[in-house]
């Protein structure tokens, strides 16, 4: 028993959040599957260990534990990243799969916009401060969303309030997705050198609790979307080739979709806003590295 469980912990290490979500549930299944030791992190640690019970019910050789990670709590994200830091094993895989749309603004115990600090600001940090634990060979994929396109960074209104004006999820989600894009362009070339690659994958529009019933044009929306949902495993599958693939290893700094690397203009690729973005961030988020 006791060799069984030194074997386990010798396996490489991924670290995947929103893993009890439908997608990052199916990310978790693959990664585990391929031979990894999974954390999953999650706020909801009771859902979370009620679907790591499920995935090794008829794989009980699989290595996954539960840990708890609150993304609106930058407090949170240092305490999860400060434990792995202390137990020092060497992190290959790091997927960012946590994502809300807020149906009403709601600001973090940090003065964030939930979604802001969901999306983009938690796994900002969780990445900044998990470096130390990669090298050459480690992987960070973003779960991003197509909806970057529509997205806008008012500063400093992002932070604060997801964006300039009154309340409006979709366009504040869009803007959370347009940051993290941007922050896997901007990481992915600080980070090259020392052969960490950083990639981020769009989904597509996919079935998951992200996907709300509240307001009166929503039946409309679901009914013209219905033909172009996804499962969340084929939601989850860009990302999966990124962990796994090897193909997925050799490139770094891209936005992929339905398995395929997108050309990004250099609308993007060389944003005006990307440099001050960081900057921003990391002044908000420098107590805790």
């Amino acid at each position: 028993m006791e060799n069984n469980e030194q074997s386990l912990q010798t396996r490489p290490l991924a670290i995947i959040t929103g893993a009890d979500g439908g997608m990052g549930t199916e990310i978790t299944r693959a990664v585990a599957q391929t031979g990894y030791r999974v954390i999953m992190a999650s706020c909801r640690k009771q859902k979370a260990e009620a679907v790591r019970r499920t995935l090794m019910h008829d794989r009980p050789d699989l290595s996954i534990e539960v840990r708890r990670l609150d993304l609106a709590s930058l407090a949170s994200v240092a305490e999860f990243a400060d434990t792995l830091l202390s137990e020092g094993t060497p992190l290959t895989l790091l997927m960012n799969c946590a994502g809300t749309m807020e149906t009403a603004r709601h600001i973090t115990e940090d003065g964030l916009e939930r979604t802001v600090s969901v999306n983009y600001a938690g796994p900002y940090l969780l990445t900044r401060k998990l470096l130390p634990l990669m090298g050459r060979g480690s992987r960070v994929v973003n779960m991003v969303s197509c909806t970057y396109a529509i997205g806008h960074l008012d500063f400093p209104d992002f932070f604060t309030r997801g964006r300039k004006g009154g309340f409006w999820r979709i366009p504040i989600y869009s803007n959370t997705k347009l940051a993290l894009t941007l922050f896997t362009l901007d990481l992915a070339a600080r980070v090259k050198d020392r052969g960490i690659v950083v990639n981020a994958a769009d989904p597509g529009i996919v079935s998951t609790d992200i996907i709300t019933m509240h307001m009166w044009f929503d039946p409309l929306t679901d009914l013209f979307f219905r033909p172009f949902i996804r499962t969340p495993r084929q939601g989850a599958d860009t990302a999966i080739r990124l962990l796994l693939d090897e193909e997925g290893g050799q490139r770094t700094g891209t936005f992929n979709v339905s398995g395929h690397a997108k050309h990004l203009s250099e609308k993007y690729t060389q944003h005006r806003q990307m440099q001050e973005l960081w900057e921003r961030t990391e002044a908000i988020v420098k107590k805790w590295l």
